[in-house]
């Protein structure tokens, strides 16, 4: 089997299905753990594969396809979806069979893609999802009309189990999962289903052939089916109410909807210290005890500089802050989770057109803020080329989760630890970070939709799913693989770069005679010293213009970075710990209010640009987002260290 991604001996199986339908959480269902993220070929779509195990014993390679709501594609993930249904991508065969995954409680929108899966043949199996919560909306689905309507095995599935619905479970309902698997194993194995013999689908309405004889549209006449499907197999489904509309009625109001958002946001980023701070002092005595270690048991000389100067207080000054960044992905994760993010860009919409942009935008700009890459990725969704141009540009602007390392340095050493009120002072810094980085963006999204990206305004159109209490498994699945992420950041990209650094840092040594320290004397004084008459007059010092290099590869590494140039080798010391009173001392206020500056709008690192490259399929907007945004970082750090110089002398 060719270009499954997992194995070639194993059969594959295609989850398909409408977004918002829990396609993904069942996907974990059946995996777990053993699951791996990458891109399809040639695209920046997202494909996730994994493995599961049929009753049988034998593996069954899963794939979860990007949502889509036909196979009529109008954005990016759909064509994905169809080009793999289809067998149509190169190099990688059609699925062996495909379970389509669908929302019991809105089966009139699911059912058109089920439709047009059905016609094309080949084993299927529906797993109608989410089905504790539409029997306890009393949606009545009679199962064994629906599968003979269909022509396929319909199974019961709960991929999310919600607490509020335990008394359905209690009277016997569970996830689904085995059901799933023994009837994708027929499906696959078995050219006639032992248990399963469906009869001739009952013919549609008189009123239902005349309407499709009617229509000359496609869509009209699935339409149609599904109108005929649901009357026979779900009479009430008209009469179930999905959306909880009182609290719609507080979450979308004009005015207190925004509060709430804004309330929300600012929560969040109080959260990402307030919570931090005990993990955070854990690894960092994990870090000093290393390099106290490694000194303690090992002869003076460069392998110990290495470790110890190197990759501990590189490496180290990095990764202790981890903890901020998974509490940051935690709560994006469960505001998407919960079904607010929808809501939070249809709200949003009309506040975005207002400066150009799409109400789509939000969620892209809101993935931003934990990286620009899966951002300008999710902006695929926009369909329309010029707003979804103007929202790349402008979403590396979001504060990204890499700044936080030295967001964290410079608020740790120059912004006092104490209470404005009920708030922390640091916090309140932070998110005053935050929001100058929104603020900024918007002010750009204005000036590119009037100057270059032009476009009319486009109202938002977009289904909002039901309120969902968030799944645990989901969220620590969800956490883990971005703890993964960093954590390959940390051990590769970020790694070489602080071995290339100590080497830059360490040689050549110092001739004979020297009094100044090593570092003045080594290839990476050089280029400090270089690049100081550039940023000297924005209050950067040599060893601040030497970390803005490997920043440009991760920006991360600047903090790490830092720690190497300054030479931090005493023992029991790692890059974070010593660097924030070094710092601190050394450093005027106008040069840290500076270095914030400009990371607000620091030029992107390597990775975004290649994306952005990979999305636009021309060098020509990364080469103008990373002009445009050396310039903003420039003039703001410029404008910044003037005003903090006149106002403190």
């Amino acid at each position: 089997m060719e270009g499954d991604g997992m194995s070639p001996a194993l059969p594959r199986i295609a989850l398909v299905g409408n977004p918002n339908c829990g396609k993904t959480a069942l996907f974990n269902l059946l995996t777990g753990a053993r699951q791996k993220v990458a891109n399809y070929a040639g695209v920046t779509v997202e494909r996730k594969e994994g493995r599961t195990r049929l009753p049988d014993g034998r593996e069954l390679a899963v794939m979860d396809l990007p949502g889509a709501y036909s196979l009529n594609p109008a954005t990016a993930d759909e064509a994905v979806t169809h080009d793999v249904v289809m067998g149509l991508r190169e190099g990688e065969s059609r699925p062996d069979g495909i379970i389509a995954v669908v929302d019991a409680t809105n089966l009139r929108m699911n059912l058109r893609l089920v439709l047009q899966l059905r016609a094309l043949g080949g084993p299927m199996v529906l797993a109608l999802n989410m089905m504790d919560v539409a029997r306890a909306r009393g949606l009545q689905i009679d199962i064994p009309r629906l599968s003979t309507e269909l022509g396929m095995p319909v199974i019961e599935t709960v991929a999310v189990h919600n607490p509020w619905f335990a008394a359905w479970r209690g009277k016997g309902g569970a996830s689904g999962r085995e059901a799933l698997l023994q009837a994708a194993q027929k499906a696959l194995y078995i050219e006639s289903f032992e248990d399963f013999v469906p009869p001739a689908p009952v013919p549609p309405s008189q009123a239902a052939i005349k309407e499709v004889a009617g229509e000359a549209s496609a869509t009209a006449a699935l339409q149609a089916q599904v109108r005929a499907i649901l009357a026979a197999a779900v009479p009430n489904a008209g009469q179930v109410k999905r959306f909880n509309h009182r609290i719609d009625a507080l979450v979308m109001h004009p005015f207190a909807g925004l509060l709430l958002l804004g309330t929300v946001l600012f929560l969040i980023f109080q959260a990402v210290f307030a919570w931090a701070n005990l993990p955070m002092d854990v690894i960092k005595d994990g870090v000093a005890w290393s390099g106290t270690m490694i000194q303690d048991n090992m002869a003076p000389g460069l392998l110990q500089s290495l470790l110890v100067d190197g990759i501990v207080a590189g490496v180290g000054g990095v990764l202790v802050f981890l903890p901020q960044i998974v509490i940051l992905f935690f709560f994006i994760l469960l505001l998407e989770d919960s079904g607010y993010l929808p809501r939070a860009a249809f709200l949003l919409d009309n506040v975005m057109g207002k400066v150009g942009l799409s109400g789509r935008a939000f969620i892209p700009l809101l993935s931003s803020f934990a990286c620009a890459i899966p951002g300008i990725m999710a902006t695929r969704t926009i369909p329309h080329w010029r707003d979804r141009l103007a929202t790349i540009m402008i979403a590396p602007l979001m504060t990204c989760s890499a700044r936080l390392p030295l967001y964290a340095l410079l608020i740790g050493a120059f912004i006092p630890d104490r209470s404005v009120g009920f708030f922390n002072l640091q916090g309140l810094t932070l998110f005053a970070l935050y929001l100058l980085g929104i603020v900024s963006a918007m002010a750009v999204a204005w000036v590119f939709k009037r100057t270059w990206a032009k476009s009319s305004y486009q109202p938002l159109m977009l289904e909002l799913p039901p309120y969902r209490l968030p799944n645990v498994r989901n969220l620590l699945l969800g956490l883990w693989q971005r703890v993964e992420i960093f954590l390959h950041r940390v051990g590769g990209i970020i790694f070489a770069l602080m071995v290339l650094l100590w080497f830059l840092s360490t040689f050549p040594g110092p001739p004979e005679g020297a009094t100044g320290a090593a570092i003045q004397y080594s290839f990476a004084g050089m280029i400090g010293k270089a690049l100081e008459v550039v940023f000297a007059p924005i209050g950067f010092n040599w060893q601040i213009s030497i970390a803005l290099v490997p920043g440009m590869a991760a920006r991360e590494v600047a903090v790490g970075a830092l720690g190497t140039v300054y030479s931090l080798s005493a023992a029991g010391d790692d890059a974070a710990v010593a660097l924030t009173p070094l710092i601190a001392q050394s450093w005027s206020l106008a040069t840290a209010y500076s270095l914030l500056a400009w990371y607000v709008f620091a030029p992107q690192c390597i990775s975004t640009l290649a994306v952005v490259k990979r999305e636009t399929n021309s060098w020509r907007y990364p080469l103008l987002m990373a002009a445009y945004l050396f310039a903003l970082a420039y003039a703001a750090s410029f404008v910044t260290y003037r005003a903090v110089l006149a106002l403190t002398a």
